[in-house]
């Protein structure tokens, strides 16, 4: 139980398809420390003020909170977001005012990672590739792999800093070989035009799993996302493939968004599909697809690529989001 008596709180949250994770954070914090965290199911909780509401009563009673700033996995439109996946919609106007009138944000869940990105420390991160020869405080790019795929940057100049967010992952599929050149017209013919996230998803492992069957002219032996990275770890060579295609195919768009971003300060792969696959052995086709960019390879290769091992990495961003809201 919180210390009622130890001051004011900024109240941070997360809030995906499933789950909306809270906590409380004191002002100021370079590096946010997280009090009285919990994870509430969304499913449970008829509106996001319930489920705050539950959260203030059972975990922080009494708590004096006095901003809050929040990530959501969809689209923020002039401060307010409706859910995609449960009946929750929010404004900034709504969380000031169940948070003690003080300043509120309410930002997407990219954004979020992308403010976390440069407060992230070496053990919540993991080098995919070689160690770089020195750091650049430049513009760091971070994208992702879970239901979508998410694309966000933090662009620094040296003095300031701001959260590029857009949607990156419905950006065209390239295909860089002859196999990925069939896989995009076995996935034109279903969807017409092919986005990144047909292919780099959950569904997208999926995807590329059938087409990859397809192409081979054998039956798809896999039904579900899950039962390929299952059957990878007991080193079934279909799933093996898949994994390693899906990797290489990251690679190849994390280094686009890595030029088109000029994210000299790094690369970092967040989400939960890219996060499992990238610890497999696959993960050196990541690399080698990241730096093959032609005449920009020596470029590239200068760039460290990174996996987001903080399991609260959204959290951290939206501490760090209000905290430039307020100037602190």
């Amino acid at each position: 139980m919180l210390d009622l008596a130890s001051g004011s709180y900024r109240l941070v949250g997360d809030i995906g398809g499933t789950n909306c994770r809270l906590a409380l954070v004191r002002p100021g914090q370079a590096r946010p420390m997280f009090e009285a965290p919990l994870t509430l199911k969304c499913a449970e909780h008829p509106s996001f003020e319930a489920a705050l509401s539950f959260y203030l009563k059972h975990k922080a009673p009494g708590a004096v909170v006095v901003g809050a700033a929040i990530a959501v996995a969809g689209p923020v439109l002039d401060g307010a977001v409706a859910m995609t996946n449960h009946p929750w919609s929010i404004t900034e106007a709504q969380l000031s005012s169940w948070t003690g009138g003080g300043p509120a944000r309410l930002i997407n869940d990219y954004a979020a990672l992308a403010y976390a990105a440069p407060a992230l420390s070496r053990s919540d991160l993991q080098l995919v590739g070689p160690a770089p020869e020195s750091r650049v405080a430049g513009t760091i790019a971070v994208m992702g792999a879970g239901t979508g795929f998410g694309v966000s940057a933090l662009v620094r100049d040296g003095h300031r800093e701001a959260a590029l967010v857009g949607e990156g992952g419905h950006a065209a599929f390239a295909p860089q070989d002859r196999m990925e050149i069939e896989v995009q017209r076995f996935l034109a013919l279903r969807y017409g035009r092919v986005s990144i996230e047909r292919v780099l998803s959950g569904p997208g492992l999926l995807n590329l799993h059938q087409a990859i069957a397809h192409i081979e002219g054998r039956p798809a032996a896999f039904l579900t996302p899950d039962a390929i990275t299952a059957a990878a770890a007991e080193r079934d060579p279909h799933a093996l493939a898949c994994i390693e295609r899906f990797c290489a195919i990251l690679g190849s768009v994390a280094g686009d968004f890595a030029l088109a971003y000029g994210a000299r300060g790094g690369v970092q792969i967040a989400g939960g599909v890219s996060q499992k696959l990238l610890a497999t052995p696959s993960a050196g086709a990541f690399r080698a697809r990241f730096e093959d960019k032609g005449r920009f390879a020596t470029y590239l290769a200068a760039i460290p690529t990174e996996v987001v091992l903080h399991p609260h990495a959204a959290l951290v961003g939206a501490a760090r989001a209000l905290g430039t809201l307020e100037g602190v």
